[in-house]
């Protein structure tokens, strides 16, 4: 046989190596960040679209109503997507795994660009679905403090409802041993956080919730709370689930095999 000449073995290797690029480059980033987008758009669109349909049909959904459809929403958006991005659909749950590090920082920082650009477009889109009146009195559905609730207490309020969602994310689906259900343990937790949060803060427990609905409509009140608020709840519990639940449960895993 004859051996190719090196100009063709020069051009062959390169156009493999573009098409590994490429195929890395899609793998490991595009389709995680179509996953996040999509994903945050369909929640931001049930979740803020079941308060403007609660204020169109004059309350006949109420809180209960609202609590389920975030709670399935979100659900089965994580369940459709944790094979492809992990299912985040949230800026706080990047920032947890970021600083457990759980995910790489750039590929975190496109993440939450896409569940930005995610939220705000379903929040244009619901803009666009009902009529400007109805969108106006429910302000798009953009989370806000009920009267009497000063900014620190909307603040410590999310924190503790989002403390409790990051457990749930670390202890259905980033710990190993982790029961396989899906994104039904989280939507769950989602669920009875705004029973508990709904009435108080909206319990957003989500930036993009907020910041979504607020562009796409302009109301921006108190928009600080639901940055705040998540990110430090989902710092506080991703460290302790991180650094003394799951380590603790690996040590106690390798002392459990050494004595077998």
């Amino acid at each position: 046989m004859v051996a190719p000449p090196p100009a063709l073995l020069t051009a062959t290797n390169l156009k493999d190596q573009t098409t590994s690029l490429g195929e890395e480059m899609s793998k490991g980033y595009v389709k995680p960040l179509i996953a996040e987008l999509i994903g945050t758009f369909v929640f931001v669109f049930i979740g803020a679209g079941s308060i403007i349909t609660n204020t169109l049909t004059h309350g006949a959904i109420g809180l209960l109503g609202i609590a389920i459809a975030h709670g399935l929403a979100l659900a089965i958006v994580i369940t459709i997507f944790a094979a492809t991005s992990g299912g985040h659909i949230n800026p706080a749950v990047t920032i947890g795994l970021l600083v457990t590090k759980h995910i790489a920082p750039l590929l975190g920082i496109l993440y939450i660009v896409a569940q930005l650009v995610g939220a705000t477009l379903a929040a244009l889109l619901l803009r666009a679905i009902y009529p400007q009146a109805v969108w106006q009195a429910a302000q798009l559905g953009t989370p806000n403090l009920a009267p009497g609730v000063s900014f620190g207490t909307g603040v410590l309020v999310e924190v503790v409802l989002t403390f409790f969602l990051l457990l749930a994310v670390f202890g259905t689906a980033v710990d190993p041993r982790a029961p396989k259900i899906g994104g039904f343990g989280i939507g769950l937790t989602v669920l009875v956080d705004i029973l508990v949060g709904g009435a108080l803060t909206g319990a957003a427990m989500n930036p993009a919730v907020a910041f979504g609905p607020a562009l796409a409509g302009g109301f921006w009140q108190n928009d600080l709370v639901y940055w705040i608020g998540p990110i430090v709840g989902a710092i506080i519990a991703s460290l302790i689930y991180e650094y003394v639940i799951l380590r603790t449960g690996r040590a106690d895993h390798q002392v459990v095999q050494s004595t077998t």
